[in-house]
């Protein structure tokens, strides 16, 4: 019989199990690519993964024209299954469980690339991603100062005062330790210039080849780490508009899972950037340690 999971995971708990994961052995470069299929008003992804006792699938829906009908642009949801018999277990909300694995990933890269006292966080996006990195990035450093960067004045205004920052602009990157970048643009939102050099970025917000929040300047000046590199050159274009650009070279980008295994050499003085593009171990890790919890 399958369970339901209600909820979502508590995020302290989805970075341990990311951070686990990894120094546990898995090899995200071994994960299947993430089948993306065009429909009339969006996409349909469908995202497997095996890992350990478990397997799993997310099947996600993507419809950029749902905000406006106040419906949510992600929709879906996860089967967890046994790993050794492939027997169903557990149905997980798809939404709940993406919105805490993506920003758990980050904080694991942040947690292992930012300054230990970066106190000051820019995030640009109003979304339920900003909203997760907030939350994320607070757990893994003493962050005092939000600011946040948002289209919509109104809608900024409020996420500002739910999670206690002030309204902020692009330029207010020159001053951060830490900026997120977690929204659905497809140009860049700052001029990488004005990164400071101890300055960690997260770009979360795409997994499109011609998309991307980060400008070249920005990736070239930056050491880069990825989730794996594979998928990267596949889908991130903050990483393959600046290899079009000349900006970088494929075989700089440093693989999280070397990062978090202390494998990867991090030079002074350089910005740092994790460009993120979402992948299906992240949802299987997370969903097994939500589902055994909720059985215990």
């Amino acid at each position: 019989m399958i369970t339901v999971v209600e909820g979502a995971p508590p995020m302290e708990a989805a970075i341990g199990a990311l951070r686990a994961s990894l120094l546990g052995g898995l090899d995200p470069e071994a994960g299947p690519p993430r089948s993306a299929v065009p429909v009339p008003r969006g996409q349909l992804l469908l995202m497997p993964a095996h890992w350990g006792s478990y397997a799993g699938v997310k099947v996600v829906s993507v419809a950029p024209d749902n905000p406006a009908r106040e419906l949510p642009r992600i929709q879906g949801n996860y089967l967890l299954l046994d790993g050794e018999t492939l027997t169903p277990l557990a149905l997980l909300d798809g939404i709940a469980l993406t919105g805490v694995r993506t920003a758990a990933v980050s904080a694991v890269a942040a947690d292992a690339l930012a300054e230990p006292e970066a106190s000051r966080l820019v995030v640009f996006g109003t979304g339920p991603q900003a909203r997760s990195h907030v939350e994320a990035l607070r757990c893994v450093r003493p962050i005092r100062e939000v600011v946040v960067v948002g289209r919509n004045a109104e809608r900024t205004r409020a996420f500002a005062d739910e999670v206690g920052a002030r309204v902020g602009r692009a330029d207010d990157v020159a001053r951060a330790d830490l900026v997120a970048c977690c929204t659905t643009a497809r140009t860049p939102l700052f001029d990488g210039s004005l990164l400071p050099a101890h300055a960690t970025v997260v770009a979360v917000g795409s997994h499109e080849p011609d998309a991307r929040e980060v400008d070249e300047t920005a990736v070239a000046r930056s050491t880069v780490v990825v989730e794996a590199v594979s998928a990267a050159l596949r889908e991130a274009g903050d990483i393959v508009l600046a290899l079009q650009a000349g900006a970088c070279d494929p075989g700089s980008l440093v693989r999280l899972a070397d990062l978090v295994r202390g494998r990867a050499q991090l030079p002074p003085g350089r910005p740092r950037l994790f460009k993120s593009v979402g992948m299906a171990w992240q949802d299987l890790v997370v969903a097994a340690a939500h589902f055994e919890a909720a059985r215990a």
